[in-house]
């Protein structure tokens, strides 16, 4: 999600320096909106991409406000959830210098704009496209309170409410452009996102041991995530999402060219693996704490996802 469930810890919790000692209340709402984060949201134009209709003129409209309007919800969670959260924040070794644990932003400031920009995020979905994406609004909102107000206590079901943001983006990219969503690519989607958020966890349990704090202060269900089930959790999602995607590329591949197969879009299907492989290894070293850095940062990882790019795009459009 981060949705709260989201939250990373590093860029967007830099720590009062003595070049900069103190921070203003601007300052400190614009870095509390971590938009660092709102990469994820670009999940959004992943549908109507793959259906090969994203630069249809009224299609790249609808899911750049789409993509608005995540932006929108998200930040209204990241508000809402460091408020509620700040007692904790402070006895973890970064996420105490985000902007409210600080005290640069004061909670119930902080829990009025989150409210507010929740609240809008959903009314403009129904302007946007309809009830159908108010819903899909409404339901990442109350997936992120709950995650807020107890299941991120919860075992497991953190881990659904964390996905879950991930899926609803993609989903909200589908629904905003009137595009159909595969089953596959959902699966694909579902999997590849529990697979990112299990490595996020396994990333802070690692982060926190350097640090020699309890992890199970800082989260409870860190407490109670062992390594090895971690482990396992992200072999289980890399193994459904690696079959999801090749039964997806051939699903794509015979839609697209019915009776003619130039098998570009089964050719994806290995950039996609060892970009996965790339991952996974990232992952079990204990790298995932801040997945949007290895995107933004990572050289490896985006030239596997340019080779992918292309090799898809050729697919879409090839003859």
């Amino acid at each position: 999600m981060t949705t709260p469930a989201e939250a990373v810890d590093r860029p967007d919790d830099r720590p009062v320096t003595p070049d900069r000692p103190t921070e203003s209340l601007a300052h400190g709402m614009a870095r509390l909106a971590r938009p660092r984060q709102w990469i994820k949201n670009f999940l959004v134009f992943v549908a109507p991409a793959a259906a090969g209709v994203l630069f249809h003129r009224n299609v790249l409209w609808h899911a750049a406000a789409a993509f608005g309007i995540f932006c929108l919800a998200a930040t209204g969670t990241y508000y809402l959830n460091d408020s509620i959260d700040a007692a904790a924040d402070r006895e973890h070794p970064t996420k105490r210098n985000r902007p409210v644990a600080a005290g640069v932003v004061p909670a119930p400031l902080a829990i009025t704009v989150g409210a507010v920009l929740l609240a809008a995020s959903v009314g403009l979905a129904v302007l946007l496209a309809g009830w159908h994406f108010g819903v899909v609004m409404g339901a990442y909102a109350v997936i992120q309170l709950a995650y807020s107000f107890g299941l991120k206590n919860e075992p497991v079901l953190d881990l659904a409410c964390v996905s879950a943001g991930f899926i609803l983006r993609a989903v909200a990219g589908g629904v905003a452009t009137s595009v159909a969503l595969s089953n596959w690519f959902l699966i694909v989607v579902s999997f590849g996102s529990l697979l990112i958020v299990t490595g996020k966890r396994s990333g802070e349990k690692r982060l926190l041991a350097d640090d020699k704090a309890d992890d199970a202060a800082v989260r409870q269900t860190l407490g109670l995530y062992t390594p090895s089930f971690l482990s396992t959790v992200r072999t289980l999602s890399a193994a459904v999402t690696v079959s999801a995607y090749c039964l997806w590329a051939f699903e794509r591949a015979a839609q697209v060219h019915p009776g003619h197969d130039p098998i570009w879009f089964q050719l994806t299907i290995i950039p996609f693996v060892i970009a996965l492989l790339h991952v996974m290894r990232l992952l079990d070293s204990g790298a995932g704490a801040a997945p949007e850095e290895l995107a933004l940062k990572d050289h490896r990882l985006q030239l596997y996802g340019i080779c992918w790019m292309a090799l898809f795009a050729i697919g879409v459009y090839a003859g």
